[in-house]
């Protein structure tokens, strides 16, 4: 599981543009000594000069140092990475700052080093993983452009057949009027002479234009907001076109117009709610596509509804409706979390249509642009192999548990782990049964600890877990529960079943010493250390060597 990528088996040429001659000779130093591979470092100390040469070479990778005399900070990378977006860039730095780093990644940079903490190992490393993590996204990017493409042609497909279902009129159907139309247009220029046959022609003419127009006008009423997830993930028009719509309304004569009107509409699902304790209730209890909010209510106004789903999630859009046509009421309606605003006096099946039709496609971008981000966010603090936290949230939550800890002067116990004997599982039955061993060690790890505990892969076949508000004993008893758990479990693969076991070693945070993160977590692999050399399979407490 731990194999370095086989990235470089021709001559890498790289683009260097450091400013500082002695940082520019240590990395040239580092690539020479290097046995794993060849490469070729061509070396500039400004931005404009370095860039300059993409034109002139072929460029495998460039290392940048931030800070240059002409660009300075994160516009460094931004400018390389505008200039060279089918290369990877590692950032170069002197400064230790995890946000900059971060910011780095989110602005095209592959990988950022500490130049301070750079040896050549970690270099070479760094630069396998970036071409060859370049060349797969880069893979990965025409792979998913040729699936959406095909996808498209097929929900393009799909989405006529409904428009004709939905339109009620089959191929055959839409057929025979064009028929019609098509063969007394012929028929005209036959029967100039005859004015009576003439005048059957234009009237069958106009008949076939007539049911013609009769199905067009269908489909231009069709609601294409609402739609019907596929399989794919995709979404096209959905058939069945009942909305459930919510009208919170104290007058029952408004109420009715109101009805009537999104009636005409096609919208046949309206409930009513006569004030806000009602359409609390009906909201809480119910799904509905929208509701239509009266500005005044006998308990309370619109914004005392809007605060009240917001408070409780409550995922539904709102268009405010008032007999009082005020800009700054509107103004708030919106900022509340309403979707639109319409005044009384204004409101006619147009106007009440163009609305609905608006919240609803506005609200259906919203949450696709929320499901993106919190994919995204998963994907920035998840290991997508055993679902749990990767190594870079897992660090940052240490970081605040040890400060609430420290705060708050409650117990934190920290846990490492790591799975024995793994690489011969990998030789014996290959990196997919590996892959399965992690990602089920991951299942039963999230079985065993409690919600407010944090399990994390720490990397490759190691894992490592926080116990918030827990002392060592009880920590003990949970990690000693996990490590039976995972020495019993029966592992398969194919024809192939085999155990495995795991090492472990706890540490406690002393608020009396003020440890730093990093002196936690190396207390913890100390102890697993300890665990390791007295035989492996077994939970042992760091304790200091005499």
């Amino acid at each position: 599981m731990n194999s370095k990528p086989n990235t470089l088996n021709k001559k890498l040429k790289i683009l260097l543009i450091e400013d500082d001659t002695g940082d520019a000779h240590l990395i040239r130093k580092m690539l020479i000594e290097s046995k794993s591979a060849y490469f070729e470092l061509e070396h500039f100390d400004r931005l404009s000069t370095g860039l300059e040469q993409l034109a002139q070479m072929e460029i495998d990778l460039i290392l940048l140092d931030l800070n240059l005399p002409d660009s300075q900070g994160l516009d460094t990378i931004v400018k390389a990475h505008a200039k060279a977006q089918i290369i990877p860039v590692i950032v170069l730095t002197g400064l230790e700052d995890e946000n900059l780093a971060i910011k780095s990644i989110s602005k095209g940079a592959q990988d950022y080093l500490v130049k301070g903490q750079i040896d050549s190992g970690l270099l070479i490393r760094a630069i396998h993983y970036a071409v060859e993590r370049h060349r797969l996204r880069s893979k990965l990017k025409k792979a998913n452009q040729k699936i959406l493409e095909q996808q498209k042609e097929l929900i393009d497909e799909e989405r006529l057949k409904v428009l004709l279902q939905m339109a009620g009129a089959t191929a055959h159907e839409l057929n025979q009027p064009l028929m019609v139309l098509l063969g007394n247009i012929e028929l005209i220029g036959m029967y100039k002479s005859d004015p009576e046959k003439l005048s059957d022609c234009v009237a069958a003419i106009e008949d076939a234009g007539n049911r013609i127009s009769d199905i067009v006008k269908k489909i231009e009423t069709i609601r294409n907001y609402q739609t019907k997830a596929y399989p794919d993930g995709s979404e096209i028009i959905s058939i069945d076109q009942d909305l459930n719509i919510l009208s919170i309304e104290d007058d029952k004569m408004y109420f009715s117009i109101l009805k009537k009107m999104l009636s005409n509409l096609g919208m046949t699902e309206v409930s009513q709610a006569m004030n806000i304790k009602e359409a609390k209730t009906l909201l809480t209890n119910n799904t509905y596509a929208l509701a239509l909010l009266e500005y005044k209510l006998p308990d309370g106004d619109a914004f005392d509804l809007l605060r009240f789903m917001k408070g409780e999630d409550i995922q539904v859009p709102v268009v405010v409706l008032t007999g009082q046509g005020n800009e700054a009421i509107a103004s708030k309606a919106i900022q509340t979390g309403a979707y639109d605003y319409l005044s009384k006096e204004n409101i006619n099946e147009s106007s009440l249509s163009r609305s609905i039709n608006t919240t609803l496609e506005r609200f259906r971008l919203n949450r696709e642009i929320k499901m993106a981000m919190k994919k995204m966010a998963e994907m920035s603090t998840t290991d997508e192999l055993t679902g749990l936290y990767n190594r870079r949230y897992f660090t940052e939550a240490l970081e605040r548990e040890i400060a609430r800890a420290k705060r708050y002067g409650t117990s934190l116990v920290m846990c490492m782990m790591d799975l024995d004997y793994f690489k011969r599982v990998n030789d014996a039955y290959g990196h997919t049964a590996g892959d399965m061993v992690l990602a089920e060690i991951g299942k039963i790890l999230k079985d065993c600890i409690r919600k407010s505990d944090l399990a994390c892969r720490y990397g490759g076949e190691e894992f490592a877990v926080i116990l918030p508000d827990t002392d060592v004993k009880k920590a003990k008893t949970v990690c000693e529960r996990f490590r039976k758990i995972v020495a019993g479990h029966p592992f398969k693969h194919n024809l192939s079943q085999f155990n495995i076991t795991i090492s472990m070693g706890i540490t406690s945070y002393n608020s009396l010493m003020d440890q730093s993160p990093i002196e936690i977590m190396e207390l913890a692999d100390k102890a697993l250390y300890q665990a390791k050399e007295a035989g492996r399979n077994q939970l042992v407490e760091y304790t200091p060597s005499i």
